[in-house]
């Protein structure tokens, strides 16, 4: 994407892709009062392979939801605390993966914790909205999410979007 195109305009909630994870669209909070975008992961493990550390997890797409989620395995970055809405510090993985809004790719950095109590499976925080995106807090749901713009991109097995 060239920052020079029309900044996207979505409402405070959206369902976004993050294809390199999932390919089911994940309901998300767009937060421009979060620094941090943060993604509901559980059963997380770190791993090492050749030196790198990676960050094995489970990714339910939805928070409430009893379906069976697929296991992601990525690099991890670098660790980040964070504070959240109630001023609980934390300390929490962060990875970098593709993140698709309506037609629309870029790559975000995302930190992983566990959201089950929020209604949100992601927060979309403002570092991955930056000169790329505009909120109208009046609104929900704008955008679809695109099936063909990341139809190159590899899925785990198991994680992918129903036909149309």
């Amino acid at each position: 994407m060239n920052l020079t195109d029309p900044k996207l305009t979505v409402g405070w909630r959206e369902w976004l892709v993050l294809p390199n994870l999932c390919s089911i669209p994940i309901k998300a909070k767009i937060d421009t009062g979060a620094k941090t975008s943060a993604l509901h992961a559980y059963d997380i493990e770190t791993i090492e392979h050749n030196g790198v550390e990676h960050i094995s997890f489970e990714l339910h797409p939805f928070v409430d939801s009893e379906v069976s989620a697929p296991r992601v395995e990525i690099p991890i970055i670098e660790y980040r605390t964070v504070s959240s809405s109630n001023g609980a510090r934390e300390l929490r993985p962060v990875i970098e993966t593709q993140l698709v809004v309506g037609h629309r790719t870029w790559t975000i950095e995302v930190t992983l914790t566990n959201r089950v109590d929020m209604g949100f499976a992601m927060l979309l925080g403002r570092s991955a909205m930056h000169q790329r995106i505009v909120v109208d807090p009046s609104v929900s749901f704008l955008l679809q999410p695109d099936r063909t713009a990341h139809a190159n991109l590899t899925t785990p097995s198991g994680c992918t979007l129903p036909s149309a």
